[in-house]
């Protein structure tokens, strides 16, 4: 994967940074969110499948680690902030499957699949497909950073979780080879990363808290809550989008890609929830916060990306950066 296009002075002084290891590392702050989330998205991506032209090494490297805390503190700071009042919801509640019910309630009026299954056209579905793809051709790899970190029966319902994720033993039923081929239908590039250029800021943060999550030991919990937010809001959306493919007709790969998740998520929902994130704080009870910042973020950052898609749309636009000069059509 090629390093993208800087959208700021940090993330121009960044790529040149790993480019060449002699260079001065950014010392400056990001220009906003689009600045700081790119940056902080190709920092990440250095332990997960890295880039051409970067030194595997660089993925340790102590100043790159110091920018990255940087970057995170802050994202880290503005997430606890904005997650308060979807936290609040589980006020009053007893226990964590409960808890986790309550946060996943939580309801903007908008409603990204919703507007997929009715509204969207053919072109906004794609675009939406393309956003999707900077998470789904990684699937599941975000969270997979806690099973060394976890034990327990919170350890092999996490385990049981991903096995299912990652093709139940068949490499054809990777959901990341899956959701490739239902890009490659529609005629979008299945290469991973393809998209990071196209993909705006709130996309990238989506991306961001798993990965801030996932590659902390400290914030497990919130890794594991952020999972269960995300099992419990998928199998009915999941259907919503099945059938707005279905609708526009785009093919049995899209198809197969959602349908494949209608079921299974309904089965994962109670294993994240009690098996997981129910058995972790009754082996850790002081993670029982993080569980439900982990939640929080996930409802509240997808509410964000559907909001700003569905403006996006609504008033005519793509919801996707202009293409740049070096990405052929």
């Amino acid at each position: 994967m090629e390093l993208p296009e800087p959208r700021g002075a940090l993330s121009a002084q960044l790529i040149h940074a790993l480019y060449d290891e002699t260079a001065i590392l950014p010392t400056v702050g990001p220009d906003d969110d689009e600045d700081l989330h790119l940056s902080l998205w190709m920092l990440y991506e250095l332990h997960y499948r890295g880039f051409d032209g970067v030194n595997d090494a660089r993925e340790w490297d102590p100043e790159l680690l110091a920018v990255r805390a940087r970057l995170e503190a802050r994202f880290e700071t503005e997430l606890r902030d904005a997650c308060r009042p979807v936290i609040e919801l589980a006020d009053g509640l007893d226990t964590v499957p409960e808890q986790l019910e309550a946060i996943t309630a939580y309801d903007t009026g908008v409603s990204l699949p919703r507007f997929l299954q009715r509204d969207a056209t053919a072109d906004q579905y794609v675009e939406f497909l393309a956003q999707r793809s900077l998470y789904h051709l990684k699937e599941s790899d975000p969270h997979a950073w806690a099973v060394p970190r976890l034990d327990g029966p919170a350890k092999v319902a996490l385990a049981e979780l991903q096995y299912d994720e990652y093709g139940g033993g068949r490499p054809e039923r990777l959901h990341s080879r899956l959701y490739a081929d239902a890009l490659r239908a529609v005629g979008l590039d299945p290469s991973y990363g393809a998209y990071v250029d196209r993909t705006p800021g709130y996309t990238l943060a989506v991306n961001n808290a798993m990965s801030l999550f996932g590659l902390h030991r400290r914030l497990r919990g919130a890794a594991m809550g952020h999972l269960a937010a995300f099992e419990m809001t998928s199998s009915l959306p999941c259907r919503r989008f099945l059938q707005g493919a279905q609708r526009l007709e785009l093919g049995s790969h899209v198809e197969r890609y959602f349908d494949e998740h209608v079921e299974a998520d309904a089965v994962h929902e109670h294993i994240a929830s009690r098996g997981i994130c129910g058995s972790l704080v009754d082996a850790e009870p002081h993670l029982r916060a993080d569980v439900l910042l982990g939640a929080a973020a996930c409802v509240h950052l997808d509410a964000v990306a559907a909001e700003q898609m569905i403006d996006a749309w609504t008033a005519g636009r793509s919801a996707l950066l202009p293409a740049p000069d070096r990405e052929v059509a």
